[in-house]
C-alpha cells in the first residue's frame, strides 16, 4: 500500500513544543547546586566570563525568569518538522498577509537559535507596521540548524555547511517556493555563503552580516586604508585571543559537550563568552540593568534555555568540527570553491567581531549589489536590533523583487 502523506519521509508536519515540568525542576535543582570558582584576578573579561556576571545570570535564570517562555513564544507561531537527509528539521514558517511577499530563509548561528530571530519576524512579514511598504514584505522561514534546538542531531558525520545549504534548498522546494532569497549571520553566514556558491534553482540572492571568506585568508584582502588595516587587526585579535570556543568546538566538541549537557551554569558561561562586544552588552543587561536594544535578560535566557531544554550543547559544538575542523571538507579540499553566482547584499554592523570594509565585500563577492554600514548592532544583529536589521534586508533585497536585478548600489 502506498504511504499516506503523513507517513512520507518528506512530509511537512505541524509541530508544537511541549516541555515536561520535571525538566524545569531539574534545571532549578542543578542551578542551585552550582560549584562556583573564585573570582577572576583581573578587572575585565581577559580571564573569561566574570563571576559577578555569571552569578547574576544564574540567579535570574533560577528564580526571576519564566522557564515556560521558550515554549510559549515558539508555540505562538507556526512551527513544523520535516525529515531531510535523515535529520528531522524544525522550522518556523510565517507567511505574510501580503500575497506578493518575497520568500526568505534565514539561518541562525552559534551560540544562537531561532529564538534570536523571533522579533525580526514582525518587521519582515508586516513591514507597514514598522515603517516599511507593502512591497517590502517577506514570507519568513526560520529553520533550526541540525543538532540545534528542536532539530534532531545527525547520527553520522558529514553535515558540513554545504550539506546544510543543500537541505535548506530542499526545504524551500518542499514549501513550494520557486523563487526565494537567503540570509545568515555567524554559522548561518557560512550556510548562506554556501547556498550562494551552490546557486540552487530558485535562489535569486543572498545577504550576510559576517564576511566568512575573510577568515580563510585575511592577509589576501586589501590593507591599504586605515579601515582595512583595522579590520585585519581585529581578525588577528580574534584568532589569537578571542576564539577559544572556536578552537575547542572545531577540534574537541565532545569534550566540552560533557560540561554543556551536565551543568547549566557551564552552558551559560560558554554561550555568553562569544565576542567582546556581545559579552559586555549581555553583562550590562544582567549586572547593570542596561540592556542594549533587544538584548534583554529574558531574551538572552530564552536562547540559553533553548539549548538546555533540548540538550543541544554537544551536538551544536560538533557542527564546528564538521564545518571548520581539520577533517572538514573545506580543510581537505585544496580546490577553491566556486564563486557566488547570485546577487549579494552585505551589512556591516559596528559591534561585529570585525567591521568589514566595502573593498573586502567587493573582493569576496564580485556580484555584490548592496553594501551598507549600519549605525547600531553587533554580532547578533537581528537579535539586538530587529527593526534595523529588517530594514537592511528590505533595502538589500528590494532590487530583486519582481524578477529585477539592479546595478550595484550604496
Amino acid at each position: 500500500m502506498a504511504p499516506t502523506t503523513e507517513q512520507r519521509a518528506d512530509a511537512v508536519r505541524p509541530f508544537s513544543v511541549a516541555i515536561p515540568h520535571e525538566a524545569f525542576d531539574d534545571l532549578r535543582r542543578r542551578l542551585a547546586a552550582t560549584r562556583w570558582p573564585s573570582r577572576e584576578l583581573v578587572e575585565d573579561r581577559s580571564q573569561g566570563v566574570q563571576l559577578a556576571t555569571l552569578q547574576s545570570i544564574c540567579t535570574r535564570w533560577r528564580s526571576g525568569y519564566d522557564l515556560g517562555r521558550v515554549q510559549a513564544r515558539l508555540n505562538e507561531r507556526p512551527q513544523f518538522m520535516t525529515e531531510i537527509d535523515g535529520v528531522e528539521i524544525h522550522f518556523l514558517h510565517v507567511r505574510s498577509r501580503h500575497d506578493d511577499a518575497l520568500p526568505l530563509i534565514m539561518t541562525h548561528g552559534w551560540p544562537g537559535s531561532v529564538m534570536e530571530l523571533l522579533d525580526s519576524i514582525g518587521p519582515l512579514t508586516d513591514p507597514t507596521m514598522y515603517g516599511g511598504r507593502v512591497q517590502d514584505a517577506f514570507h519568513v522561514v526560520l529553520p533550526s540548524l541540525p543538532g540545534y534546538g528542536f532539530s534532531t542531531e545527525p547520527n553520522e558525520v558529514g553535515w558540513d555547511l554545504g550539506r546544510t545549504a543543500r537541505a535548506w534548498a530542499e526545504l524551500m522546494s518542499r514549501l513550494g517556493y520557486t523563487r526565494f532569497v537567503a540570509q545568515g549571520g555567524d554559522v548561518g553566514a557560512g550556510v548562506t555563503d554556501a547556498m550562494g556558491r551552490q546557486a540552487p534553482e530558485g535562489l535569486v540572492g543572498i545577504h550576510t552580516n559576517l564576511l566568512v571568506p575573510a577568515l580563510n585568508d585575511p592577509a589576501a584582502l586589501p590593507s591599504g586604508t586605515e579601515q582595512e588595516r583595522a579590520a585585519q587587526a581585529a581578525i588577528k585579535t580574534f584568532q589569537t585571543s578571542g576564539n577559544g570556543y572556536f578552537v575547542e568546538q572545531s577540534t574537541r566538541p565532545q569534550t566540552i559537550g560533557y560540561a554543556l549537557l551536565d551543568s547549566p551554569a557551564a552552558l551559560a558561561a560558554w554561550m555568553v563568552d562569544h565576542d567582546t562586544d556581545a559579552y559586555y552588552k549581555i553583562s550590562r543587561a544582567f549586572v547593570g540593568g542596561r540592556p542594549s536594544g533587544n538584548l534583554t535578560p529574558d531574551h538572552i535566557l530564552d536562547n540559553i534555555t533553548t539549548y538546555w531544554l533540548t540538550g543541544s550543547g554537544a551536538s551544536a559544538a560538533r557542527s564546528y568540527w564538521e564545518a571548520y575542523g581539520p577533517d572538514a571538507p573545506a580543510a581537505r579540499n585544496q580546490t577553491p570553491p566556486p564563486p557566488v553566482r547570485v546577487p549579494v547584499g552585505f551589512t556591516s554592523f559596528p559591534g561585529e567581531i570585525w567591521q568589514t570594509p566595502r573593498s573586502w565585500a567587493e573582493q569576496a563577492y564580485p556580484t555584490l549589489n548592496y553594501f551598507h554600514e549600519a549605525e547600531r548592532g553587533g554580532h547578533f544583529a537581528a537579535w539586538e536590533e530587529p527593526e534595523l536589521f529588517a530594514a537592511e534586508l528590505r533595502a538589500a533585497f528590494q532590487p530583486l523583487r519582481g524578477g529585477r536585478v539592479a546595478e550595484r548600489s550604496r
